[in-house]
């Protein structure tokens, strides 16, 4: 089970952080904080598999960012990814998690590296889970912008959801069964049928926000150690992430095999023995 617990983003915007159940923790004097950050459309939900055992020997915290699950949305302007690192702060110091592993998936990992980057006294270790240092090109945020326009919204019921997403989709070469649910985690029931808890427009501005801009100078600035983490099957590649590692001054190199860009909610128990030894290494640095 997961306990809530309202933080406020620097700006003052409501965010709802997701503490799960506490286990044993080592008797050694030592916080053993992890601070989970989903990724762009994802919510803090989508890391209750891997909480299950984080939990026992952590503080676990899930984070809704802004826009994104039960937490409060900006107005125009507000989804920046300055925004998101100076959320992530500010809920680190209010939850007294410092200094504590950031776990990223995609937009999470971005956050995580930049917040790293400008506080290292809050971070002492970077789990960055399938997300590019490289800019993505203008046609990249377009095509990405024409699938989110294609989703045929509202859905009749989470059963479509779940197909759509993960059997039907046109732009996706290999949807799953577990991209379905991933999906179905972030729609909400509405009078007309089931529709995402975001906004899509403003996912779109969120995205473009930080696509456009490589960020090799921010990975080369951070000191704790950091797991550069890929799919086999996602979106990093294996030459990029490799890259990735030689720029960071700590940088480890792993991959999940049979794992798509969801790499956490594809292959949950293989994602535990890839970053579990991280974990221990950064805690006992």
């Amino acid at each position: 089970m997961a306990r809530r617990i309202d933080v406020r983003g620097a700006d003052g915007l409501g965010l709802a952080a997701w503490e799960f159940a506490e286990g044993p923790k080592p008797d050694d004097g030592r916080r053993r904080g992890v601070l989970l950050l989903h990724g762009l459309m994802g919510r803090a939900s989508h890391w209750a598999a891997p909480s299950r055992w984080l939990a026992e020997r952590h503080r676990a915290v899930a984070l809704d960012q802004r826009g994104h699950g039960r937490s409060g949305e900006p107005g125009p302007g507000g989804y920046t990814s300055e925004a998101f690192v100076a959320d992530a702060e500010a809920a680190l110091e209010q939850l007294g998690l410092a200094p504590a592993v950031l776990v990223g998936h995609a937009m999470g990992a971005l956050t995580a590296w930049r917040l790293a980057a400008r506080r290292p006294d809050l971070v002492r270790g970077v789990i960055s889970c399938d997300m590019r240092a490289s800019a993505q090109s203008a046609a990249s945020q377009r095509e990405w912008e024409k699938w989110v326009a294609s989703w045929p919204v509202p859905f009749a019921t989470l059963a479509d959801v779940r197909k759509w997403f993960g059997e039907d989709d046109p732009w996706v070469e290999r949807p799953s069964a577990a991209r379905g649910e991933f999906y179905a985690e972030v729609m909400a029931e509405s009078s007309d049928g089931w529709r995402p808890v975001f906004s899509p427009e403003r996912m779109v501005e969120a995205r473009a926000s930080w696509s456009r801009d490589a960020h090799w100078d921010e990975l080369a600035k951070i000191s704790c150690p950091v797991q550069v983490l890929r799919g086999v099957d996602g979106e990093l590649g294996r030459a990029e992430a490799q890259e990735m590692v030689r720029v960071l001054p700590r940088g480890e190199y792993a991959e999940v095999a049979g794992a798509g860009h969801l790499v956490h909610y594809d292959r949950p128990r293989e994602w535990r023995a890839a970053t579990e030894p991280f974990l221990d290494r950064a805690f006992a640095d």
